[in-house]
């Protein structure tokens, strides 16, 4: 059965594709309502996994749902092209070490990365087809086009002109491997527990000798850089006595910091009184070194060595800014000592610090993270090593160790960023970098936001609210090369052009330009008023790229403009929740800054998708199936089912089941499947017209189909995925269960009645499916002799007749099966098997019900009657009630004779029984209607069976 599911969706893929079913949907729309929809761009360099497929079906599900709404709907591909992804991937392949070896030939080094971009592209084509999603990708646009890259520049430089852009001086995070800044929001993508080493360093006071300030550190690598030691104001420390030294620090703080050590507290201490006294440095390394804001000795001693001598000894009246205490109203008492030690070159509070009290900045590493020259004992080694990132603390703390300055360490863990594209741990780091001024439209971010629909509704205030109230610049530049080059060209005294298109820039340089890549523009030089101007070397960060894409894709405004004027806002857009992080965020950021409104209406944030155990999805674990695999397995309809009413389209994580997947098949794909095989068994080549019909079973399901719609409609206007999904399973399954079951009788008189409303209910079931499970939708809807398209993905989504809704019907349809439900507990309790019929039972679920009603709630149950109050069942069994039950017992056995012997409805049999004389005498028209028998004769046959003291058998005619 299941191989059969699948060589019939691959069958259905083919015939969207040979009928061109896709292009039609969008031909018959045209100049219709036009829903916009915006596609995120992907990276081809990996294969799609199933991250991508929850995402791809939700950028599925509503423009086809719309589609059938009478709109129009473009569905255009895009690929991300430039960046980290990329550029790691290719210094793999050819063994690069450092960004030297690349910049001794950048072109040869961005013509591998293009190269290798569309790498996995066919992969990607084949999967998103075999899901059945339905996107344009022989038209897709690329972030590394040069039209693209054009519409960039335009966007830049509209932010250059509203002054927007600048350049400025920041600590940041940094990765010293790929040797780059990262913004704020790809900081917050790689956070992983890891094992650091904390300390206590000791910092001697230069007119207290023997006296020493406590600082913890959780940074030991960042001592070297030390220049000032922060105390806050309204904290109060003390001097305590300790083996024959003095150590300051907080008060709160002594008890956890000396537990075990027999100490005295000598002295209250303020902190206004240590504000700025002098201590000796830690290393000597920079005590020489020619700093910004390091004032020079005073006098003729300026240039004496017994001047710098002093210095290095933390005395004399020299170097007056450089070891010095400051205070600071960022130091708290929740961790170490109550004192933090000042390194401006690597946080951003103490870089903020230095600026206030004009503190020299000690950069004693690089930007590949390692320490320069003059930290001698240690140059040129990682300060945070990938493979060992305590390795250097270690080896700091040991050195000031023997030398008497670590008053206590220990190892902890804590929650560290990585690098989101090569995992090694991220510097804080004091670095230029251009930016996008957020913080000035902060206001309207806000403000645009209280206009979008998230799904789940809970982003707006939360996880995306709260990430704008706490908005910062973008750091938007990125030291690399495979991007898109930031237009601006810069003269020797500082002045900038920026270019914000290709004609400009032939125009100011008098040359022609095809490619804006960085090893073609950065040769390219203008002059101007008697000045040359040459490009700057930073490419945009990739985010920048993605966030313009609604006007990128469209080549705005060099082309497109109706287009895109058309198209913008988009009404709906849906990636992972990572991306209120991401792409949501640069998207609104850009817009707004453009535009002033948000780029989008409607937005679905999905979860994550892990392995079953709760763990993060790994191809080297394997502990999860591929995608294509289980697709090959359970077919696409059941493995989307899932996914799609799952909590993962809920913005919750989801522990991926190959059973959920499996049960989706079974109860939804295969399920239905049996009720149209047993509509095509009645219906048989008949066309079915318009009926009417008065049956309490068919007014029953056409309510439950019609309030089924209206669910579904609802919820999809919501763009609540989950709750136009789920109702779906429950009703097949009454369908099946409830309707087609009680109705069986029915069908096999010939009711036309019965099988015209199945007919109709399945032809408005597979369009309420169709977004959803496209393949069987399509399977069930050309297997319905009165569908009026070539497909149900070129039909109209159905509108709710409420007029059919019958509540009170539902009602007591419900509370029917809620008795049959008791009543057949009490029929096990008293252990007699449901063919055994019974004088009564009584329930006390209802005081009385129609009686067509009462007819289900009996026919279900085996009774002769149903009453109303205490509940109970009549268990005594009369000889007449004890031979109906041996009756239906020989008719489910005539009919698995049937079914074993493969015949179907339109075969003539006879009947042969031995002995039973009695039952047939009395209940043989019964069992010939019931088993769709030609004839009943006393006599064998071949394969009897026995059956209640007698023999049965059959034989075809």
């Amino acid at each position: 059965m299941e191989n059969k599911l699948i060589d019939r969706e691959i069958e259905i893929i083919k015939f969207w594709r040979d009928q061109k079913i896709f292009e039609k949907s969008l031909k018959q729309t045209e100049g219709s309502e036009i829903f916009s929809f915006y596609d995120g761009p992907p990276f081809a360099t990996g294969l799609p996994h199933y991250g991508h497929l929850v995402a791809g079906l939700m950028k599925d599900v509503v423009p086809r749902y719309q589609t059938m709404k009478g709109k129009y709907v473009s569905r255009r591909w895009g690929w991300d092209c430039h960046g980290l992804p990329i550029e790691n991937l290719i210094e793999q392949e050819l063994g690069v070490k450092d960004k030297k070896e690349i910049e001794a030939d950048i072109k040869k080094f961005n013509q591998e990365c293009q190269n290798c971009v569309l790498r996995y592209a066919s992969e990607w084509r084949k999967t998103v087809e075999r899901m059945g999603r339905w996107v344009d990708m022989d038209n897709d646009y690329k972030t590394m086009d040069s039209w693209y890259m054009e519409s960039i520049w335009w966007v830049f430089k509209s932010l250059w002109e509203k002054k927007l852009i600048y350049q400025g001086y920041k600590s940041m995070h940094i990765c010293p491997r790929c040797g780059t800044t990262l913004s704020n929001f790809e900081v917050t993508q790689n956070y992983k527990d890891i094992t650091d080493l904390s300390a206590i360093a000791k910092f001697e006071l230069v007119d207290e000798p023997g006296t020493y300030i406590l600082a913890w550190t959780t940074t030991p690598w960042t001592l070297p850089g030390n220049v000032a030691l922060a105390v806050g104001p309204r904290i109060d420390y003390v001097k305590v006595e300790f083996e024959g030294k003095k150590y300051i620090l907080a008060k709160a703080n002594v008890e956890q910091i000396f537990e075990g050590r027999e100490f005295k507290i000598v002295s209250a201490v303020k902190a206004k009184d240590l504000e700025s006294k002098k201590y000796k440095p830690l290393f000597d390394y920079f005590v020489s070194a020619d700093l910004e804001n390091k004032a020079e000795p005073s006098g003729s001693a300026a240039n004496d060595a017994e001047a710098k001598a002093s210095a290095t000894r933390g005395s004399g009246d020299g170097w007056q800014n450089i070891y010095t205490i400051q205070l600071a109203d960022f130091v708290t008492v929740e961790d170490g000592t109550g004192v933090v030690h000042i390194a401006p070159g690597f946080g951003e509070d103490d870089m903020n610090l230095g600026k206030e009290k004009n503190l020299p900045m000690i950069k004693h590493v690089d930007p590949t993270g390692r320490f320069t020259s003059e930290v001698r004992d240690f140059a040129g080694e990682p300060v945070k090593p990938k493979e060992d990132t305590q390795a250097m603390d270690v080896k700091i703390v040991e050195y000031l160790d023997k030398k008497g300055l670590i008053f206590a360490q220990e190892k902890f863990n804590h929650s560290y960023p990585l690098c989101w594209r090569c995992d090694t741990p991220l510097l804080n780091y004091a670095t230029s970098s251009w930016f996008v001024r957020v913080t000035e439209i902060k206001k309207d971010l806000i403000k645009n936001n209280e206009k979008i629909n998230w799904v789940p509704p809970h982003l707006k205030e939360g996880r995306f609210g709260r990430w704008l109230e706490e908005a910062k610049d973008w750091a938007i530049s990125r030291s690399r090369y495979w991007g898109a080059p930031l237009p601006v060209w810069q003269a020797d005294d500082g002045e900038q052009i920026c270019v914000g298109s290709v004609e400009e820039l032939e125009r100011l340089s008098g040359r022609r330009v095809e490619d804006l890549h960085k090893h073609v523009v950065d040769e390219i030089i203008i002059n101007k008023d008697g000045k040359e101007y040459k490009r700057i070397p930073e490419v945009l960060d990739c985010w920048f790229e993605s966030g313009s894409m609604p006007y990128a894709q469209q080549h705005y405004p060099f082309e497109n403009k109706d287009v895109f004027k058309a198209g913008f806002p988009a009404d709906f857009i849906a990636e992972g929740i990572d991306q209120t992080r991401g792409w949501f965020y640069t998207l609104l950021v850009l817009s707004t800054a453009l535009f002033g409104k948000s780029p989008y209406r409607n937005v679905i944030a999905n979860g994550i998708v892990l392995a079953e155990d709760g763990n993060k999805m790994s191809k080297r674990l394997k502990n999860y199936p591929e995608p294509d695999e289980v697709m090959d397995k359970y077919g696409a309809d059941a493995l989307r089912f899932y996914l799609l009413s799952s909590p993962v389209m809920e913005g919750e994580n989801l522990n991926f089941s190959e059973s959920g997947v499996k049960e989706s098949m079974q109860k939804v794909v295969m399920l239905l499947d049996n009720v149209l095989s047993f509509y095509k068994l009645y219906a048989g080549n008949k066309e079915s017209g318009k009926f009417e019909t008065d049956n309490i079973l068919d007014r029953w399901i056409l309510s439950k189909l019609n309030l089924l719609v209206q669910d579904v409609t609802e919820a999809m206007e919501a763009y609540y995925l989950v709750k136009a999904v789920r109702p779906i399973q429950e009703f097949i399954n009454e369908l099946s269960t409830w309707y087609v079951r009680r109705s069986r009788d029915r069908f096999k008189s010939g009711d036309q009645n019965a099988v015209a409303t199945l007919g109709y209910v399945l032809l408005e079931l597979s369009k309420v499916m169709a977004p959803f499970t496209p393949f069987v939708a399509d399977y069930v809807y050309r297997g319905i002799n009165k569908a009026s398209k070539e497909s149900v993905h070129l039909d109209r989504w159905p509108e709710v007749q409420k007029k059919l809704i019958d509540e009170k019907l539902l009602e007591e349809m419900e509370l029917a099966r809620q008795i049959v439900e008791k009543g057949l507990a009490a029929r096990a309790e008293a252990g007699i098997k449901v063919r055994q019929p019974l004088s009564s039972y009584t329930t006390s679920l209802a005081k009385q019900l129609p009686e067509d009603i009462i007819q289900i709630v009996k026919e279900e149950l085996n009774i002769k009657k149903l009453n109303f109050g205490k509940d109970e069942i009549d268990t005594e069994l009369t000889n007449e009630l004890k031979m109906e039950g041996e009756t239906r017992e020989i008719i489910r056995q005539i009919n698995q004779l049937r079914k074993e012997s493969g015949l179907t409805i339109d075969d003539k049999v006879i009947v042969y029984y031995e002995g039973l004389v009695e039952i047939f005498s009395k209940f043989g028209a019964e069992i010939k209607k019931a088993t769709l028998a030609d004839e009943i004769a006393a006599g064998s046959t071949e394969k009897m069976k026995e059956v209640e003291g007698g023999k049965i058998g059959i034989k075809k005619i």
